[in-house]
């Protein structure tokens, strides 16, 4: 009677979590869920596909399963489990968007132009324009603009459909009519992002107006940066003959559709849903780095590393952006705890691409993170020697390169480079906390130094390390009293650090609040901080913070305040 009841409990249980039943594999299942409810794709799929063969006929289950193998980019899986929903009418829109992508790479362009588009919904958005595209392949030009028109009737939508309208009739040459729209001529301006550009200025060129072509990559690099750009612009400039390659198929100008898609809704909603057009647009354009660059970045967010660094090598090594997506691929193998292949990766990059100060920044950035301190050193260094010139842009490098300095307690060059990058981009809080704490802790120009921190805290005052400094300045001042506000807000705001909480100890005995200055420091201690941290810490509890200085005194290494 026991067994039954267990039985009967646990078929129960199965039943309201939609598990598979015995005769299927429920252990492979639990981890497929498991490893999905992660982000987990490369598992979940592996157990979702020992689950489906153990009930090939269980289709919630391949529903299930489907978004699984998008993220891990399997599209030929996905696209078999949504034929076997479809036919069971199970479908969904995933399930839809799988079928309509598959039919657009094999030109299947019946299914894909025959779509009705839900109003007022991004999915008029995205099926308008895969519609019109399909239309495109099957070869009705004019049907085809009719369909991108549609969209466009719809005003939120309008500048997306007359970008693929002009992309179409690049396509097929008619450059006049393209330039018209991408110009604002013919519908008004366009909001285009640098792929927007770089399709206008390839369209210029082709209407042999390749100074326009240049004028307008130059006003669009003034803005913001763009490997593509700049590789356009060079290639310009040394007369080289470029033909229209922006895009060169009704697939490509699809992928462009789910690719829009992707940025129009990432941030807005969850990264799984942005992943799912970005892996759409992949299978459509293998290609368009563009999305690999994409699919790339949304999997590091959601801590799939081996799958990051997978679509970042997928990046061809001639493409403008490799370096980038080298860049992009250490910074997910040093996430992955692969530390010494980030650094590998980068030191090569180094080499290859050794003209691009970028690379040098990143490289410098890595070395640091390691504690290579010389040689990061040497990294920025070289950054700062590849620009051009020494603009506001330039700030981070110095910054950086002035925290290394810090490290390797090299005062005077690490002053040098904070005050260069202030001078740079003046009162960046960053930089303004950084230098002011450090000439705290050298008891030099409290003065400035206070007010330094207080331009920082002004700048950003929820910054609990900006807090603490400032707090910690009233200490060195001796302006005890004055200390413990800024402190207690540091705590709030860094509940967990140890030196905050060892700084508000220190602040509290001072000013005769012994029971507390105690209870902070047993805080401190219990946050784990450097073992040299600890034991002053453990001195301070056991005989007091003023013998300490003291006998810190004697040695010359005192951290009291000076008047």
């Amino acid at each position: 009677m026991a067994q039954k009841t267990k039985l009967a409990t646990l078929l129960a249980v199965c039943a309201a979590m939609s598990l598979p039943t015995f005769a299927q594999d429920a252990g492979s299942y639990l981890a497929a869920r498991q490893a999905a409810m992660q982000s987990d794709y490369d598992v979940a799929a592996r157990y979702y596909n020992k689950a489906i063969a153990s009930g090939p006929q269980n289709l919630s289950l391949q529903a299930e399963a489907i978004m699984a193998y998008i993220g891990r980019g399997d599209i030929d899986a996905a696209e078999r489990v949504a034929k076997r929903l479809e036919a069971a009418e199970m479908s969904n829109q995933v399930t839809d968007l799988v079928l309509n992508t598959t039919a657009l790479k094999d030109e299947d362009y019946d299914r894909v132009a025959n779509l009705r588009p839900i109003e007022d919904s991004l999915a008029q958005l995205l099926d308008g324009l895969l519609k019109g595209w399909a239309i495109f392949g099957q070869g009705k030009m004019s049907d085809a603009l009719a369909a991108f028109a549609e969209v466009a009737a719809t005003e939120d939508f309008a500048s997306f459909a007359y970008y693929h309208e002009a992309l179409a009739l690049s396509l097929v040459g008619d450059f006049e009519a393209a330039d018209a729209i991408l110009s604002g001529t013919k519908y008004g301006p366009l909001t285009v992002s640098p792929r927007g550009i770089e399709t206008h200025a390839q369209v210029l060129i082709q209407l042999e107006r390749r100074d326009d072509a240049l004028a307008l990559i130059q006003a669009s690099l003034d803005q913001r940066f763009s490997a593509e750009l700049l590789d356009l612009q060079d290639r310009i400039n040394s007369g080289e003959d470029i033909a229209f390659d922006f895009i060169t198929s009704p697939q490509d100008g699809a992928a462009e559709v789910l690719y829009n898609m992707a940025l129009i809704v990432n941030g807005r909603a969850a990264v799984e849903t942005v992943l799912i057009y970005a892996r759409m647009a992949q299978h459509l354009a293998p290609g368009h780095v563009a999305t690999l660059l994409l699919t790339a970045e949304l999997l590091e967010e959601i801590k799939q590393y081996d799958l990051a660094t997978e679509a970042y090598s997928k990046v061809p090594l001639d493409h403008p952006s490799f370096f980038l997506a080298e860049m992009g691929r250490a910074d997910a193998l040093f996430a992955d705890d692969h530390e010494e292949a980030a650094v590998e990766v980068l030191t090569a990059l180094s080499k290859s691409h050794g003209d691009i100060a970028m690379v040098h920044a990143a490289h410098g950035d890595m070395l640091s993170r390691v504690r290579r301190d010389d040689e990061a050193v040497a990294a920025y260094t070289r950054s700062i020697e590849q620009r051009a010139t020494i603009d506001r842009s330039a700030w981070p490098i110095f910054y950086a390169r002035g925290i290394v300095h810090e490290r390797q307690k090299n005062m005077t060059s690490m002053e040098e480079d904070f005050r260069k990058a202030l001078e740079l981009s003046p009162d960046q809080p960053d930089v303004l906390n950084y230098l002011g704490y450090a000439l705290v802790e050298q008891q030099i120009k409290l003065d400035e130094a206070l007010g330094m921190i207080e331009t920082a805290v002004a700048e950003r005052p929820n910054s609990g390390y900006i807090a603490d400094s400032l707090g910690w300045v009233y200490y060195r001042l001796g302006r005890f009293e004055d200390a413990v506000e800024p402190m207690e807000k540091a705590v709030s705001l860094l509940p967990v650090d140890p030196i905050v909480n060892d700084h508000l100890g220190d602040v509290y005995y001072m000013v005769g609040r012994y029971r507390e200055a105690e209870f902070q420091w047993k805080r401190a201690l219990s946050f784990d901080p450097e073992e040299a941290e600890a034991e002053r810490i453990r001195k301070k509890l056991q005989v007091g913070l003023e013998e300490v200085l003291a006998k810190e005194a004697a040695l010359g290494t005192t951290e009291t305040a000076k008047e």
